[in-house]
């Protein structure tokens, strides 16, 4: 990897998703963000500390390792509950897009950012990177059974998308307006209930 502005190492821990496992472990990185530690890989593989490793739709028990090698090819995203900003003197104006990511067998909602005062049909031609961030994040897997879940951010591998496009939340119900429920008849005069 190459080296970060500054140099020095710091630790964060990250879950990576691939089409068989969900590993978690702790990066050690001279990168401000995950994704310019991902992106910035020059081996194509991450080595992780405190590694576990849990098989998809697997009963076994969790494995587990004090290191291990991670092909970066191999992963579909990267989960990240650190919500580091870019380096305010590097960063270039962005636009936070809502978007819908399919990285079979998953799902990825959330907020890309992209270049302003261009047509999205541009902005989402100019996007680089093998690990594209996307913040504010929900992912889920209806065929693996895993529910929604948030993050601060998830970073999906680019090369592994298969639909990337502009996404917005519908209520189902929208419009649909509920019937008001009858109104309880006022208890008759005399205040002597009726009935039981």
């Amino acid at each position: 990897m190459t080296d970060g502005f500054g140099g020095a190492l710091r630790t964060t821990s990250i879950t990576l998703y691939t089409d068989e496992f969900t590993v978690k472990g702790k990066l050690e990185t001279p990168q401000r963000r995950v994704t310019d530690a991902l992106n910035g890989s020059t081996e194509g593989y991450i080595v992780l500390a405190e590694a576990t490793f849990d098989e998809h739709r697997s009963a076994t028990s969790l494995l587990s390792a004090e290191f291990a090698q991670i092909n970066l090819a191999s992963v579909l995203f990267v989960v990240s509950d650190e919500d580091i900003g870019a380096d305010p003197a590097l960063v270039s104006p962005r636009h936070a897009e809502e978007a819908l990511i399919s990285v079979p067998p998953f799902r990825v909602t959330g907020r890309i950012h992209v270049l302003p005062e261009r047509s999205l049909r541009e902005a989402l031609g100019e996007l680089r990177g093998q690990f594209i961030p996307v913040t504010e994040a929900t992912y889920w897997s209806d065929s693996l059974g895993e529910g929604r879940m948030t993050a601060a951010l998830v970073a999906v591998n680019h090369a592994r998308c298969q639909i990337l496009a502009p996404h917005h939340e519908v209520d189902p119900w929208a419009g649909m307006g509920m019937a008001a429920p009858p109104e309880t008849p006022a208890p008759p005069a005399g205040g002597e209930p009726t009935g039981w």
